[in-house]
């Protein structure tokens, strides 16, 4: 496969971090106006540094636009008369419909949404798929990139604005959540090294034993909890201070922003 991403950000070079370690490409053109973050990979076979993004396009079967709301636009119109029936369109900008994607670059072309994490870098990332109707058939191979980056689900459209604030933000929640629990345990007498190993352990076996067992959280909940014990008196209290109102509200507080975004 012949891939270009345009824009080379965070979420950019982490896709092409996790494509770099898979060699999941015949050729990977990287475009940007800044070129720093991915200028280590020049070295590499089959992987070519540009600011050109035309010459990404007319080099490349699959495009990832990886920008920003604010500039895709711009972008889009500058490449599209190079954009064939051919190319597979793929974007990760936040909060930009396919509706949008098409007004530019024709509803005949095939058009994929795609909302990754960062941790596509390591090969852990939750991704998002919905593609228009020209890209229906498309699907299949989008899944075959991503699924070697993580794990992926085909979802309808109008789920994407959540799936973005539940899988793409939801990063950086769970990360705030560590660090509490790393202050925590650091209060208790824990040094820094050793409370982050244990947070991020005990998140890591959290998540790996609803995974493997798929069992809900409840049910391993219930596993840990003893009457009059410490368990339990530790999540009412945190009830109490209201650690799930908290979260739910901050979500959707992420999910009324990103639909602002995409009005604007």
């Amino acid at each position: 496969m012949k891939i270009a991403i345009i824009g080379t950000g965070n979420l950019g070079s982490s896709i092409a971090k996790g494509l770099i370690k898979n060699e999941s490409f015949t050729s990977l053109y990287l475009s940007d106006r800044n070129t720093k973050a991915v200028q280590s990979f020049e070295t590499l076979d089959n992987v070519f540094i540009t600011s050109d993004n035309a010459l990404a396009v007319e080099n490349s079967d699959i495009i990832i636009f990886a920008l920003q709301p604010k500039h895709i636009d711009g972008v889009l119109t500058n490449v599209a008369s190079k954009i064939s029936a051919d190319h597979i369109v793929m974007s990760v900008a936040a909060g930009v419909g396919i509706d949008r994607i098409e007004n530019i670059v024709g509803s005949d072309k095939n058009v994929i949404r795609i909302m990754p994490n960062t941790a596509i870098s390591i090969n852990k990332s939750m991704t998002c798929i919905a593609a228009n109707t020209t890209g229906k058939d498309k699907i299949a191979l989008a899944e075959e990139i991503f699924n070697q980056l993580g794990t992926t689900m085909v979802i309808s459209e109008d789920l994407m604005q959540a799936a973005t604030v539940i899988c793409g933000s939801g990063i950086a929640f769970w990360m705030r959540l560590i660090r509490a629990t790393t202050q925590a345990a650091i209060q208790l007498g824990f040094e820094a090294e050793q409370a982050h190993e244990l947070a991020v352990q005990t998140c890591f076996s959290s998540a790996s034993l609803l995974k493997e067992s798929g069992r809900h959280p409840e049910q391993e909940i219930d596993r840990v909890t003893t009457p009059s014990g410490c368990t339990i008196e530790g999540l009412n209290e945190m009830e109490h201070q209201g650690l799930s109102s908290a979260l739910i509200q901050g979500v959707v507080a992420s999910f009324e922003k990103i639909n602002q975004l995409k009005k604007n």
